[in-house]
């Protein structure tokens, strides 16, 4: 080959090997930027069955990993978690049998066991349809970002952990690429502030319900409304 004419050729062509490769889309990160708290910040912990306070403590501990946001993954040994991911993850290593891996399968086997409580009314935390909301449920949103058309249009899942006694504020476990806790803005497995989303929002609260296998739970349709052990909270902005 003319040496003249290498001069003029980039690297890529000399050594095809050595080109830059683009990761894979599931691949690409952001830094983690978590939060975690003290399970003695939980106001109502210590009353729940000690399955579920095993469950939130398995929970805690996951945010103390400094796991990121990443799609596609149920396994922190990969650096991070997406929220169907983290959630199935933490269920399945705390012994809990055949747990669906995406969020809209994990509502309806929720709802297959009549333990699913809908939201189709609350403008606020504090609407009758949640007082049946207790630490260990699922908590399902619809419309948090474009999905294949689902049955079950649920695109969003977190562990409700009760009231944060310092804030007053209920808070749920799991893993978001932009949801807040305080006032901040997390990335990864992280304590994420409970908000119902703005009237401008795309997205909704699709309902929540009991962990199959974690308690014994009479069916939604059978309970009876309990005073709740949380206040409202505001609207996500």
């Amino acid at each position: 080959m003319n040496l003249r004419l290498l001069a003029f050729l980039p690297l890529s062509a000399l050594f095809p090997q050595a080109a830059a490769q683009p990761a894979p889309a599931e691949e690409v990160r952001r830094p983690a930027a978590v939060s975690t708290m003290d399970e003695t910040g939980l106001a109502e912990l210590s009353a729940q069955p000690e399955k579920v306070q095993s469950l939130i403590r398995s929970a805690l501990a996951l945010t103390r990993m400094n796991l990121t946001y990443l799609f596609g993954s149920n396994d922190p040994g990969r650096g991070g978690m997406d929220c169907s991911g983290t959630i199935h993850h933490l269920l399945s290593s705390s012994g809990i049998k055949d747990v669906p891996r995406q969020s809209d399968a994990m509502c309806d086997w929720i709802a297959g066991k009549g333990r699913l409580h809908r939201i189709k009314l609350a403008a606020s935390l504090d609407h009758p349809e949640f007082a049946h909301l207790k630490p260990g449920d699922l908590v399902f949103w619809s419309g948090t970002y474009e999905s294949a058309r689902r049955s079950t249009p649920v695109t969003h899942v977190m562990l409700f952990l009760g009231t944060n006694k310092k804030s007053g504020k209920p808070v749920v476990f799991g893993a978001s690429d932009g949801r807040r806790y305080e006032g901040q803005r997390r990335t990864g497995v992280s304590i994420f502030d409970l908000v119902l989303p703005g009237p401008e929002s795309k997205a909704s609260l699709h309902g929540y319900g009991s962990v199959p296998g974690l308690v014994n739970a009479a069916p939604a349709s059978l309970t009876e409304p309990r005073p709740q052990s949380h206040p409202p909270a505001r609207k996500d902005p």
